[in-house]
This record gives C-alpha cells, structure tokens and sequence, in this order.
C-alpha cells in the first residue's frame, strides 16, 4: 500500500465503503460504473467507462487488496472502493518462461492449476486465485503438456467459496441490508 494512503487512513479513519463504482473484467481491465451504469444492472451485463489512465491503473493495482470476508478493495486514500469481480480477484499474465504476473503487475507462483466446465483455466498462486488471461492460454497449455501444473476440475460457481473471494461485495452488502 502507499505511504499516502496509509497517512489518509490514519489521518480520515471513518470514511465510509463505496460499492459497485469499480470492477475488474477478465482481461484485467478496470472499469469505472456510475449511478447510471449500476442501475443497468451487474458488472458482467453493465460494465461502465474503460479505465485507460496508466498512472491511476498503477496506483489501483498498487492499492489492491481483500478482506476477511474475501471482498476485494482498492483503498483509495481514506476510502475503500470494493471491486466487482466478472470472474476472479486476479488475472494472470504467463510469459514464455512460465512465469505468472497478476494484472497489477504483482509476481506469483502457482500452487494449483483449476479449468471449469467452459474451459477456462485458473491458477490459485502465493497471492490468491484467479484466470489465466485469453491471451495466454496457449502458454498455460504448454506448461500443462510439459507436467509443470496439472489441471484439476471445478464448476466455475463453486470457485468462490472454495478459493475464498466475493464477485459482488454490492450484492452481499444490499443482502445484508434487507
């Protein structure tokens, strides 16, 4: 985290949770969702404006974290902002070398390898869970050919329970509240 937001943090401690004005889609790209985009409906049918600033991309990635309740956050100065997950709270890039770099630009290293019943193949790593970018299948796939990480099955509904993370913090926090 930066040292300018742990200084809003001490300095604002109460400021309260903004929900559903972020998401994350599964290329990794972030999205901006106004009152007007949200009432569209979910991330995954409504997304919002395109992220394309790199500097406030780095500094949310820098900022990128969870909760105990597995609901992901950018902190953001003295507020928090939960994340709209599409899919999972990373996306993997995989290099030639098989190396794995989340979509903040973090480094990993794989655990587990999970594909779901469309084919989509996820790692659970040292940092937490999430989908291999589309881009980078065909090198996953080598990876999986040459016995480095050997996919085990899954439904796609059941991976956040079992991998611990919230698609929708909006949707917990209104069920909540009803």
């Amino acid at each position: 985290m930066d040292d300018i937001v742990r200084q809003a943090l001490a300095k604002w401690p109460n400021v309260p949770h903004c929900y559903g004005w972020l998401g994350l889609d599964r290329r990794g790209q972030w999205y901006m969702r106004d009152d007007r985009v949200q009432a569209a409906g979910p991330f995954a049918v409504s997304k919002g404006a395109l992220l394309r600033h790199d500097k406030l991309i780095e500094f949310i990635g820098r900022n990128y974290d969870h909760d105990e309740r597995g609901q992901w956050f950018f902190q953001n100065g003295p507020q928090r902002v939960y994340v709209e997950l599409e899919v999972a709270p990373y996306i993997w890039r995989v290099a030639a070398d098989f190396a794995v770099t989340a979509h903040t630009g973090r480094a990993a290293q794989p655990r587990r390898t999970v594909v779901d019943e469309g084919g989509r193949l996820y790692l659970d790593t040292d940092i937490g869970f999430g989908l291999v970018h589309s881009l980078d299948v065909q090198i996953a796939a080598d990876a999986i050919e040459q016995g480095l990480w050997t996919p085990e099955t899954m439904r796609a509904g059941e991976l956040p329970q079992r991998f611990g993370y919230a698609c929708s913090p909006a949707t917990l926090r209104q069920e909540a509240a009803a």
